[in-house]
């Protein structure tokens, strides 16, 4: 059973990290208009990355409580990346006939995702030896 604080701390997170991705998704959709959504791809290689520490730092330290781990990963983090966005997206274009800029999309997604998460954990492993 999650407790109240677990709860409200997940709800704290998630509208900070939905506010961010709103607005890191604009700026870097502004600074670099393009047919591949750079905005949502980008949320969600640097969240994949920073859940990779996260993870890392919370199996190899005990300084942050269950409740403050959830605000992080599943709160902010969680509202930061955006799996239906990528969905959609990769949809639109490969329905649009942009069939490489779609495989391109769910390709650096799906991978770039997964890597990210592992180099960001390693770091942390590495550099707390």
């Amino acid at each position: 059973m999650m407790s109240w604080q677990t709860a409200l701390a997940i709800g704290s997170g998630g509208f900070i990290g939905a506010i961010l991705r709103a607005y890191l998704n604009g700026l870097i959709s502004h600074k670099l208009p393009h047919a591949l959504p750079f905005g949502t791809l980008s949320v969600n290689l640097i969240g994949s990355f920073v859940m990779g520490v996260l993870v890392a730092y919370f199996m190899y330290s005990n300084f942050f409580s269950t409740t403050t781990k959830s605000f992080l990963s599943t709160g902010i983090l969680g509202a930061l990346t955006t799996y239906s966005t990528f969905a959609i997206e990769s949809f639109l274009l490969l329905k649009g006939g942009t069939f490489f800029l779609g495989f391109l999309n769910i390709t650096i997604n799906a991978f770039g995702s997964i890597i990210m998460a592992g180099v960001g954990f390693y770091l942390v492993k590495y550099f707390t030896k």
